[in-house]
């Protein structure tokens, strides 16, 4: 999965998938629509806003993560992004290419951008919001196959990819929200991107830490990230904070 060969394969399919995306919509799409809507706004690609659901979102998800960052503050990994050639060796592999710039981008553009607007006519936005990640979710259960191929036991395969598609579909949730809030496609690809980079949160490097108050208050990080995201996601994803007037707008207000 991870040979460069294998990379290159995928970043062309990938490209195919990426054109004949937006065909669907085009033709899919109530022409009604097409009166209160350009075919690029549906797709999220406008410039009023653009910086709001650049910024927002990626600051929401990043109080989410509170104790994942605090933990790489701890590891001294902040200051290794403070390192121009951490980024430079970063860029000039294939495996970041793929992580933080080609997956987020295609699947975002894919599921949210180009299948979200299809499923908002036919639904209520909290069905099509729920509905849409499930298609995104199932996508990544092909990785059963390799894992087995590459001599993995078929239930350890199975649990793996079965976990892995459970919390894909929760942040598929996570990112149609984004987009049907925002109506950018800035805000979901830049929080993929991020979460790629993030990993899933890893409580078992809380508990390598000797010192129970430290794990303490790591912990406690964890859970007031969670809890102030939570209060803090409706008012900042707002659909007047992103001039978001789209045909769904009404729906959500």
């Amino acid at each position: 999965m991870e040979h460069p060969s294998t990379i290159k394969k995928r970043f062309f399919s990938v490209f195919i998938m990426t054109l004949i995306s937006p065909v669907p919509l085009y033709f899919g799409m109530n022409e009604n629509v097409f009166q209160k809507a350009t075919i690029w706004e549906l797709l999220g690609l406008r410039w009023s806003g653009l910086i709001q659901a650049t910024v927002i979102p990626l600051l929401l998800t990043m109080i989410l993560f509170l104790g994942p960052l605090s933990l790489q503050g701890f590891n001294g990994l902040w200051r290794l992004y403070t390192e121009p050639m951490y980024w430079l060796g970063s860029v000039r592999t294939l495996i970041w290419w793929r992580n933080q710039v080609v997956a987020p981008l295609s699947e975002e553009w894919t599921f949210r951008a180009c299948m979200l607007p299809l499923l908002l006519q036919c639904f209520a936005p909290t069905t099509a919001i729920f509905l849409c990640p499930l298609f995104f979710g199932v996508a990544h259960f092909h990785h059963v196959v390799e894992r087995i191929k590459m001599g993995m036991g078929i239930k350890h395969a199975l649990f793996i990819s079965c976990f892995q598609s459970t919390y894909t579909t929760l942040f598929g949730a996570y990112a149609a929200f984004l987009f049907a809030k925002t109506g950018h496609f800035i805000a979901p690809f830049a929080v993929h991107s991020f979460c790629n980079h993030m990993g899933f949160p890893d409580l078992s490097e809380v508990a390598a830490y000797k010192d129970p108050l430290k794990r303490a208050g790591l912990l406690c990080l964890f859970v007031v990230g969670l809890v102030a995201w939570c209060f803090l996601l409706t008012p900042l994803t707002h659909p007047s904070l992103f001039y978001n007037d789209l045909f769904w707008h009404k729906r959500f207000t």
